[in-house]
């Protein structure tokens, strides 16, 4: 059994007052599976009374309003969670697991995760991505499942800023890099074309020195989930070519992530915003008392110093195709 203290910080900047903020938070992780939340809080500045309730998915969402002027909001979500070890995972199954699926799904729930999703669409250039890794149906639901999670890991560079929180997946099918959520999205709609349920998994992963994740430590972290035959939703993270682990806290679940972004909101002014953020999630044996304050970690004013760094400028292709953008632009006008 582990615990996992997790510290969360978002910091919306403004480069002139707004009047007032909305805002929508997904940070309190779920009580279910193996995992279970056994303290919450969300600290918002400026102060503000905090609302919750739970989704469709069993979600748990917050939100607020702010109705007076401000500069900045920040948001810092902490939570313990008790981590249970996962049942074994068997690399096959059965010959005859993809009749049991379909029969399982004629008779259940599961269209929501079936169907296309604002982010997770069928797309030409999926359908061509889908003929180079051999995503048909053929062995077993687990094995290929298992063989896209690793094929996708080695198609695609892990380069964070390449793509933006609202990129459509050809993006990162055409540049063959992105994050995360792009990679969740990509294999979430080549699952779905298989016939099996997926859905996205937003959260946070456990970084250990012994373990080679091209994903970041301080940043939130996505994978997927695919419904199996006798198994139930299994975890798989293309980012990292690993089926899910008790390394990985879940947050929210949905179609994408338009449905679970961790904050989604709207202020009231004519200015430009700019967003900050640090994650950090340290792991123990023994539970914390459940009356004490985490504890801060030694490293946390680092990450945060390092949140609030500017981004840096785009690579030189990256820049070449802008200015190329602008002009074609600048023709059509």
């Amino acid at each position: 059994m582990l615990f996992y203290s997790i510290r969360h910080l978002t910091k919306f900047v403004y480069s002139k007052p707004v009047s007032e903020s909305v805002m929508e938070v997904r940070m309190h992780p779920r009580s279910d599976s193996n995992q279970r939340c056994l303290t919450f809080s969300l600290s918002v500045s400026p102060r503000c009374r905090v609302f919750s309730y739970r989704d469709h998915l069993s979600n748990n969402v917050h939100h607020f309003d702010i109705p007076g002027q401000h500069e900045q909001l920040v948001i810092i979500a902490e939570a313990l969670v008790e981590h249970q070890p996962l049942a074994e995972i068997p690399a096959f199954l059965a010959p005859d697991a993809w009749g049991e699926l379909d029969a399982i799904v004629s008779e259940g729930d599961y269209w929501e995760m079936l169907l296309p999703s604002e982010f997770a669409l069928p797309t030409p250039a999926l359908e061509d991505l889908a003929g180079e890794l051999g995503a048909y149906r053929r062995d077993d639901p687990m094995t290929l499942l298992c063989e896209l999670n690793k094929k996708l890991y080695d198609y695609f560079s892990y380069s964070p800023r390449t793509t933006r929180v609202d990129s459509p997946i050809d993006e990162a099918l055409r540049s063959r890099q992105g994050v995360c959520q792009d990679f969740a999205h990509i294999m979430i709609a080549l699952v779905r074309q298989l016939g099996i349920p997926c859905r996205y998994v937003s959260g946070y992963l456990y970084h250990r020195k012994e373990d080679n994740d091209r994903s970041i430590s301080d940043a939130t972290h996505a994978w997927v989930e695919a419904f199996l035959p006798h198994l139930g939703w299994v975890g798989f993270d293309p980012t990292n070519a690993l089926i899910a682990t008790d390394r990985h806290i879940r947050t929210a679940l949905g179609r994408d992530y338009a449905d679970v972004p961790p904050t989604r909101g709207i202020f009231l002014g004519r200015t430009q915003s700019d967003l900050y953020v640090a994650v950090q999630v340290t792991a123990s044996e023994k539970a914390p008392a459940l009356d004490q304050e985490l504890p801060i970690p030694e490293d946390w004013s680092m990450l945060v110093e390092r949140a609030q760094a500017p981004p840096p400028p785009p690579a030189e292709p990256l820049l070449q195709q802008l200015q190329q953008a602008q002009q074609q632009q600048a023709q059509q006008q």
